[in-house]
């Protein structure tokens, strides 16, 4: 299923619409993000139309003398496609291609094609597959129409009823299947996390083209693939660290979009589990474009989709060395809690680090117990998940200092209220770490 849409450079022409919810500034960004799109897909783009009208034509998405026009610049400009900046129903598609005659994608469309030709591992092709497959299902018909009027198709009138149908059985029974082979990779994939759980795991998330292989690179001194194109990275890296004392892992996850296909975000669950699973999420953010306070709310409405937004987060400016003084300087009076960076030039990355510290120390507890010697568990349980300050034996009890993640403090509480010594006051030990 994963062929890109664009076999070689095709020529296309872009379309959007703005109107009284859209100003005419944010759909020139939308218009011009649509052709990093496409030049990441394999185009290039020839001509733009945007037209003004606040919601698109249920027929034709954009007018009916809109469409007159768009068709008369495909013959003129001898276009190969023409790609929408918002998804299309298949009614909408069939109206356009029967009066433009060429090839329409719309936006959902050319981010699956984009992901289809960046996914290498097993999974992302598993995971690219099932939102191509669930993309597709509702749009068959257009497609057999679509594939009958090209040369060398399988004839001028397209399938029967009963091809379709077949076909839709197909897909539904190729959809299963894949669901079913996610479910087990997503099972392997927890069963990793939970071994690496007693280390801090830390994310980054944010706008795509933001820079966060950069600074994962910077961060870790490896080389993660760090190119200046949209979804760069797709699966998820992660890699060794330390800061301070503490051991972490950091995961380089795939980066997020305005109109980000529900189908991808059901498909890449196990993907998006590194971000759902983190301890720490760093957003990282564009400082150098203009429309970062728009792309700041995307990834956080994207974050509260995937039930993540409830993490504790460092926001992360990068770019810094392409921004004006003054621009930082409001920047930095209206998000006083975050770092600002260069990944590339390795600026502001003490501050980085310090803030990561506090953050990664406030995960872990200091205490003191005092705790029966024969109490093997529990004993046994602060030696394997704990670092271990100071250890005084007694005659009937054992002082015992240590520093353990929170996770792990409160499996100590569970398991010390399970305790039961006739010499050893369990609840004086509940108390005391209850209270710590």
């Amino acid at each position: 299923m994963q062929n890109s849409t664009f076999k070689e450079k095709e020529r296309v022409i872009l379309v959007g619409i703005y109107g009284s919810e859209l100003a005419r500034r944010e759909a020139d960004e939308h218009i011009n993000e649509l052709e990093m799109l496409a030049d990441t897909a394999g185009g290039v783009t020839i001509h733009k139309i945007l037209q003004n009208r606040d919601k698109p034509d249920t027929r034709t998405y954009v007018g009916k003398g809109k469409l007159t026009e768009l068709s008369g610049f495909v013959k003129s400009m001898n276009a190969d496609a023409v790609i929408f900046d918002d998804d299309l129903s298949p009614t909408q598609i069939r109206n356009i291609e029967r009066t433009a005659d060429t090839k329409i994608i719309d936006r959902s469309g050319l981010i699956l094609d984009i992901f289809a030709s960046r996914a290498q591992s097993a999974a992302s092709k598993t995971q690219v597959e099932l939102a191509q497959l669930q993309y597709l299902l509702p749009r068959l018909t257009r497609y057999w129409t679509h594939l009958s009027r090209q040369k060398g198709g399988i004839g001028t009138k397209g399938p029967g009823e009963t091809q379709i149908e077949t076909d839709r059985r197909l897909i539904g029974k190729r959809i299963s299947t894949l669901k079913e082979k996610l479910e087990k990779l997503d099972q392997q994939r927890t069963t990793q996390r939970k071994r690496r759980e007693d280390t801090t795991r830390i994310a980054l998330v944010g706008y795509t083209n933001v820079g966060k292989s950069s600074l994962m690179n910077a961060l870790t001194s490896t080389n993660v693939l760090a190119e200046n194109r949209l979804f760069a990275t797709l699966d998820s890296t992660v890699r060794k660290h330390r800061f301070g004392n503490h051991p972490v892992l950091i995961s380089d996850t795939v980066g997020f979009i305005r109109k980000l296909p529900h189908h991808l975000i059901e498909s890449f669950k196990s993907t998006l589990d590194e971000i759902r699973e983190a301890d720490i999420l760093i957003h990282v953010i564009d400082a150098s474009s203009p429309f970062s306070k728009d792309y700041i709310a995307i990834v956080n409405d994207t974050l509260k989709g995937i039930d993540a937004d409830q993490k504790p987060v460092l926001m992360a400016f990068n770019k810094v060395d392409m921004v004006d003084a003054e621009v930082l300087a409001d920047l930095k009076r209206t998000h006083e809690n975050a770092v600002y960076i260069s990944a590339t030039r390795g600026i502001g990355f003490e501050k980085l680090e310090d803030s990561l510290k506090v953050m990664i120390g406030e995960r872990f507890v200091e205490t003191n117990l005092r705790i029966h010697p024969k109490n093997y568990k529990c004993v046994s349980f602060i030696h394997e998940f704990a670092e271990i300050k100071e250890k005084k034996y007694h005659e009937e009890w054992l002082d015992i200092t240590f520093v353990m993640n929170n996770i792990h403090y409160e499996r100590l509480k569970h398991l010390l209220k399970a305790t039961d010594f006739e010499t050893f006051d369990v609840n004086k030990s509940i108390h005391s770490i209850e209270n710590t």
